[in-house]
């Protein structure tokens, strides 16, 4: 074979030339073609399960970098169960209802909400968010991950909604369910009440205050003509103020500062005078918190008193000690309040403007009622000092406003009936990173009841009813299972459509007095609700799935989330949770690690990725980082995977060029009729192999993409196939020793394709195609590579790790030759060696130094001395020379033998004695 002629087929005939942006959508197009989904399924019929749950996307706008990540990681994960011999199937799916899309219809001009009923806008709705799946559909099938996309699950499927509609049926025959008026998180720009999930918090400059409660009635304890200090940074609840909490047991001080007499927490006195202004504050006499029970103050501008009361929930890491509360405002002012039966006021509506129930302020917006009420306060004498704080607040996480605390009547999903069940199964449960165990943990320790019923049209209605005559609820099993047979037909717009007596069995009354006429709840469900239903209404209804999962996949933002309403729902319904184990990932970041935004234009979006660069280096990139953290990506960072990227193409490239004559079902060699050399290489290869699918086991798809882009830049390219090159291009095609460096070629490109084709599918697929001797018709349904541990040998790979490091120090010696001009291609340089006794002995093991070296020439010179000029080393020494002779035409060598041939004079010995040799073959 022609070393010139092999360059350049590798160089311009052979395939694989790249153009990934171009090569993927037609080799995409083709695997839909072959229903590859069914394919890959078919062909693991049988075998053990491994089920990863998709987290539904919410169907509204294109996807970013944190879907990508989210999907290429998961996609990552069922193609490598897959090959490793799972039935693995994977079912995308969306989340479809909630305010984002109700927002979008309204906010588009193409409708108008107050001219048609709710069923219409819920059409409008629906029909928004279907568009948004295809289109998203599309976006995830480009980054080529493989799943069910003809059959996906949606939440607003008849199906789906009908299951979801059980799971909450289920939790009301456990008793799980009530409707109770209490504080929860509201959003006046969403104007509905949100769970905890919602939320998330922001910095806000808030007003904040110190007012004087004057003593009414002082029980004795108190003198009247003293003030009880608050303070709050919500001057607007004030007005729903109905009185003032103190921890029965801190000490408490009667001051007088100003010429007034004021009441605070000894222990905040020093903090308080200071922000105050107080000067001099004398301390008049000290009393304890549990005698202050039951002494009444006067409300700082209405005409009612203030009781005060005693509450654990009282701190003292900042403010007075006493602790303004408006049972409707708040969740320790509710529950404080409860104990005194002082009633809840809440003189908010849903918009958060005030009612009349706050004269002096109905119709005023909460937030605008601040200065109003500090001026007012100001004016009577009650404010004793105003600030401004900044600190973390509250926000609705669609609308990015900020929430209130309102108390309203709701539906909760009771979290103390079966919370010490979730916390028994937490600790059952696999957590990737460790850390999410005690995340969870705490979270459903603190989490409070879950409020799941939302003032919206877009989403899964309540299946609850209220008698008209005396407004007792109706659900039971009966009725939830008929609403539920219903929208399985017809889908929940039924609620909408339908009448009442439509959507009830036949012959209900109400159990408490007898009437036969009800109305239907108006509120829907919450989203998480919607979402948290998911392994009911998919993994236990889909006959390819099971439950439950053995894997939930998401950001790290979904322990608040997914990962924690499906808990609450499996556990409440099943008993157990639904996933077996979780493993969550960090957010993108810009390469700065600069939280990404289109204010500073430092987004990536992936669909330019994908016209760009290709779906291939972008999957390589989910592999590159370490995703349990938070991770970044930039324009210079995807070119860095794209130079990797070639780099792994190119060995395979070569690997596969120089196997275009090799035919693995007869040319193979056994590893015990090769050299130490090809050994070694075949035992490394093992070695990859074992790293590499320990990796994936783990999740840990970073030592992955490290391992194999050593394995091929490394190991393979810069020092097997270096050395290699010689015998596979200057031998006879059926040399033996030619055609053990091609079995070694064979494995490991077998192997190598193999174990990239669950993050380079189209890459792999691509070679798959030329690799000799393939039957399968995708790579894909290949099971992975199997460690041949008998290729294992310690003293071997000791051996060939040590000649490595000399060699490397050779390199360096040659490589300051070329710079110094001494030299050009190795090929024309001698290697004389200088080595101590241990390199000595080291060396005595190996032979066909020149071809190790890839030089013309070496010589050993054991203890001798060593000449000037020489590279030293730790293990000796190295003098680079000119080798001598003239430069054969066929091998490049320079050896004193060229033109000792008549027949073949520009040739070496060996070279001159291949080509007889290949003719007389061919003669014969």
């Amino acid at each position: 074979m022609d070393y010139g002629k092999t360059l350049n087929l590798l160089q311009t005939d052979f395939p694989m030339r790249g153009n990934l942006p171009q090569a993927e959508p037609k080799m995409q197009q083709q695997w839909e073609e072959m229903n590859l989904y069914k394919v890959v399924q078919d062909s693991r019929k049988g075998k053990p399960k491994f089920i990863l749950h998709d987290g539904p996307p919410y169907a509204n706008g294109d996807i970013h970098i944190g879907h990508a990540l989210n999907k290429i990681l998961k996609d990552i994960i069922v193609r490598f169960k897959t090959m490793q011999g799972y039935d693995a199937p994977y079912v995308p799916g969306w989340d479809t209802h909630g305010l984002p899309i109700e927002q979008a219809i309204a906010n588009s001009g193409k409708v108008d909400r107050k001219k048609m009923s709710v069923s219409e806008f819920r059409d409008y709705c629906k029909e928004y968010a279907l568009q948004w799946v295809e289109r998203q559909k599309g976006q995830f099938k480009r980054l080529s991950i493989r799943g069910d996309w003809n059959n996906p699950y949606i939440t607003l499927q008849p199906k789906y909604e009908a299951q979801q509609i059980r799971v909450f049926g289920g939790m009301v025959n456990k008793g799980y369910i009530y409707k109770g008026l209490k504080p929860v998180y509201w959003s006046p720009s969403s104007e509905s009440a949100l769970a905890e999930a919602e939320i998330e918090y922001k910095d806000k400059t808030s007003s904040s205050i110190y007012v004087a409660f004057q003593v009414q009635d002082g029980k004795g304890k108190l003198p009247e003509d003293a003030a009880i200090v608050i303070w709050t940074t919500t001057p607007w609840t004030l007005p729903a103020n109905l009185g003032i909490s103190v921890h029965p047991d801190f000490d408490y001080v009667v001051v007088e500062a100003a010429g007034k007499k004021y009441v605070l927490a000894q222990g905040l006195l020093e903090a308080a005078a200071k922000e105050i202004g107080w000067s001099d504050v004398s301390v008049l006499s000290t009393v304890k918190g549990s005698e202050l029970e039951h002494v009444l103050c006067r409300h700082p501008f209405y005409d009612r008193t203030s009781l005060v009361m005693v509450g654990e929930h009282v701190t003292l890491e900042a403010g007075t000690g006493c602790v303004h509360t408006a049972p409707g405002h708040g969740e320790d002012d509710f529950i404080v309040s409860g104990r005194y039966n002082l009633g809840v006021l809440c003189p908010v509506d849903n918009q958060g403007h005030f009612t009349a129930e706050a004269p002096g302020f109905e119709g005023m917006f909460y937030e605008k009622a601040n200065k109003v009420i500090i001026d007012m306060l100001t004016e009577s004498g009650h404010l004793l000092h105003v600030s401004t704080i900044q600190h973390q607040y509250p926000h609705d996480w669609r609308t990015k406003k900020p929430v209130i605390y309102r108390a309203t009547e709701q539906w909760f999903a009771s979290i103390d009936k079966f919370r010490s069940e979730m916390l028994e199964e937490i600790k059952r449960i696999k957590w990737t990173p460790e850390w999410g165990e005690i995340r969870l943990h705490n979270m459903i320790a603190d989490r409070g009841d879950w409020c799941i019923s939302r003032q919206r049209a877009w989403g899964v209605p309540i299946p609850i009813f209220y008698c008209k005559s005396c407004n007792e609820p109706l659900a039971n099993q009966e009725t939830i299972e008929h609403v539920a047979g219903i929208f399985e037909q017809e889908g929940s717009n039924a609620w909408f459509v339908r009448e009442e007596k439509d959507l009830l069995p036949s012959g209900v009354t109400c159990s408490k007095c007898g009437h036969e006429h009800f109305r239907k709840e108006t509120d829907i469900m919450d989203v998480w609700f919607d979402s948290g239903s998911s392994h009911v209404a998919v993994l236990d209804s889909r006959e390819e799935l099971q439950w439950p999962a053995d894997l939930y996949l998401e950001g790290s933002d979904q322990y608040r989330g997914w990962y924690n309403s499906s808990l609450i729902t499996g556990v409440a319904v099943k008993g157990q949770s639904p996933y077996k184990g979780i493993l969550s990932h960090g957010f993108t970041l810009d390469g700065e690690g600069r939280k990404m935004s289109k204010s500073l234009g430092n987004t990536i979006d992936p669909n330019q990725v994908c016209d760009k660069l290709g779906a291939d280096i972008l999957r390589l990139w989910v592999s590159s980082v370490d995703y349990q953290s938070d991770v970044r990506i930039s324009d210079n960072i995807l070119n860095q995977i794209s130079e990797n990227y070639r780099k792994i193409r190119n060995t395979l490239r070569f690997l596969l060029g120089n196997l275009s004559d090799f035919n693995p079902a007869t040319d193979r060699v056994a590893a015990a009729d090769m050299r130490e050399l090809d050994r070694f290489a075949l035992l490394r290869m093992n070695r990859m192999i074992e790293r590499v699918v320990k990796a994936y086991d783990n999740y840990e798809f970073h030592i992955v993409y490290q391992t194999v882009h050593h394995f091929c830049a490394v190991e393979m390219s810069a020092f097997y196939l270096d050395i290699l090159k010689d015998r596979l291009y200057a031998s006879l095609p059926s040399d033996a020793g030619r055609r053990a460096a091609q079995t070694v070629l064979y494995d490991a490109l077998t192997a190598i394709t193999k174990l990239i084709a669950p993050i380079l599918p189209h890459t792999a697929d691509e070679v798959w195609k030329y690799i000799p001797g393939t039957e399968l018709p995708t790579v894909q349904v290949a099971e992975l590579p199997v460690v041949d541990a008998s290729l294992f040998n310690d003293t071997l790979e000791e051996k060939w790790e040590k000649f490595i490091e000399l060699r490397d120090e050779v390199l360096k010696a040659l490589e300051e030759a070329r710079k110094e001009k001494l030299i050009g291609n190795s090929l024309s340089a001698a290697v004389q060696l200088y080595p101590n006794a241990e390199t000595a002995e080291l060396l005595k093991g190996f032979d066909q130094l020149d071809q190790l070296f890839i030089v013309s020439a070496v010589q050993v010179y054991e203890g001798a001395a060593v000449p000037e000029g020489a590279h030293s080393f730790k293990g000796g020494a190295v003098k680079i020379t000119v080798a001598d002779g003239e430069k054969c035409e066929r091998c490049w060598i320079v050896t004193p033998e060229v033109g000792h041939d008549e027949e073949h004079s520009t040739l070496c010995k060996r070279c001159a004695n291949v080509i007889k040799s290949g003719a007389a073959g061919a003669a014969s």
